[in-house]
């Protein structure tokens, strides 16, 4: 069903929180997404009834179209595919592909693709459900990620398989046949049935590489991360180390290079590690780990060029994060990926449940720490917009996502309960508040 959704610049739903979208789900976090590209806007969230709703719209004009997008039945899960459970892993993902064809997916953990593909470019109203993309390696769906390569050409990462269990495949979408198929032949970070690989990136550098660093995980149980990895490409086919020696693909743990040799129980966590790139455009790795004490503490690492890796603590922390078990788990550490400032620092932003927020600045060569500059950062004004006051109703957190175009910045806010290990909880809350504000 597609309806009128937005309101006029005039309705009483807008205010200095932005636009009122829509009332949504509240019980658990889970991810939105938002995509602005070509003068069009899309928001894909769960309402207040658990449904997969996306919106569209123009940038340059004043209404919108909502659908609900048809599932199937999930008889594992005793729900359909387009209504949400308790599972904070069910993010939605969205992407345009050079025509302009809209691409949705999420609501899975271990769970037949979900994906959605427009029949018309820009209208959501044509959005239909699509039961496969290459048909192989598609019954146990976790992590849908899309991007897209050098050339303009959509990609799709997803694991295939459980945690402790699983492996990696990349697909490449063919917009003239309108047909999706394997990047590379088989998985390019298999777990040879053993174990898995928890992954961030690819990320592309300013030099146009792409880099990804990844951890291996033995079973459901979080504390059994370890292994910190690297890789780098030029065009997602070919991979190399650091020292740009090929890596045979599959990359599986006998094969990739090691940043951090951590073993099982040592800190290691898939949720806190990050990539970014200093002023020579090499990476830089932000990740959480134990120090020799016990304690918590957030390492950058950099490789040295030879196939070694130097590794610097930032953090003086006198805490332990001790985390295991499966399910969705609460962050009590957050890095954020390593910045380049603009006077050649980097610079890393932290947020911990024990010692606040904060950020170090460091030496791309050493690693070592510098002092702050005379002048820090004042926060981005959609930061500082995020903080108004919101439901009130007990143990809200907020939420966010942004999108950036030419057109402008936008920034999609809501409120959830924090995670729950992924089970229901006895009481529902009330839904929240979805709000749209844009920042020029």
């Amino acid at each position: 069903m597609a309806a009128s959704l937005m309101p006029q610049a005039a309705s009483a739903q807008v205010d200095e929180t932005g636009i009122l979208i829509d009332h949504v789900w509240s019980g658990h976090p889970v991810g939105f997404d938002i995509l602005t590209e070509h003068g069009h806007q899309f928001i894909a969230y769960y309402d207040a009834d658990r449904r997969l709703t996306v919106i569209g719209r123009k940038l340059d004009e004043t209404g919108s179209t909502r659908v609900h997008p048809e599932g199937v039945p999930v008889p594992r899960r005793k729900r359909m595919s387009n209504v949400l459970g308790w599972d904070s892993h069910n993010s939605l993902k969205m992407a345009l592909d050079r025509e302009g064809y809209l691409h949705l997916s999420g609501n899975m953990h271990c769970d037949p693709l979900v994906y959605y593909r427009t029949r018309e470019p820009f209208d959501v109203s044509t959005l239909e459900r699509v039961d496969r993309m290459t048909g192989k390696r598609e019954k146990q769906v976790t992590y849908p990620h899309f991007f897209k390569n050098s050339a303009g050409d959509l990609m799709f990462r997803y694991r295939h398989g459980g945690s402790g269990k699983g492996s990696d495949y990349y697909n490449i979408y063919n917009s003239s046949s309108r047909e999706w198929s394997r990047l590379i032949e088989g998985s390019l970070l298999d777990g040879e049935g053993a174990r898995n690989a928890y992954s961030s990136g690819p990320i592309r550098s300013p030099d146009g590489s792409y880099h990804m660093i990844w951890m291996w995980r033995d079973t459901p149980d979080a504390a059994t991360n370890h292994t910190l990895s690297y890789a780098h490409s030029r065009d997602l086919i070919h991979w190399q180390t650091s020292a740009r020696k090929t890596l045979e693909l599959p990359i599986t743990i006998q094969k990739g290079e090691v940043i951090d040799a951590a073993p099982v129980g040592e800190g290691l966590i898939n949720m806190c590690f990050n990539i970014g790139f200093d002023a020579q455009h090499r990476p830089i790795v932000s990740y959480h780990r134990y120090d020799a004490e016990g304690h918590s503490q957030a390492y950058v690492a950099r490789p040295d060029g030879e196939g070694a890796w130097l590794i610097r603590s930032l953090s003086e922390w006198d805490f332990r994060w001790g985390f295991s078990g499966g399910g969705s788990i609460a962050g009590e550490v957050r890095l954020g990926a390593p910045v380049l400032t603009d006077e050649g620092a980097m610079m890393l932003n932290y947020t911990t449940k024990e010692a606040g927020n904060g950020r170090w600045y460091f030496d791309s060569d050493s690693l070592e720490r510098l002092p702050p500059p005379s002048r820090e950062p004042e926060p981005a004004e959609p930061k500082r917009a995020l903080n108004y006051a919101g439901s009130g109703y007990p143990g809200m957190q907020p939420k966010s996502v942004s999108s950036a175009a030419e057109e402008g910045h936008w920034v999609l806010r809501w409120e959830t309960l924090g995670r729950n290990r992924d089970r229901a909880r006895e009481v529902i809350p009330p839904p929240t508040e979805l709000r749209l504000r844009e920042f020029n």
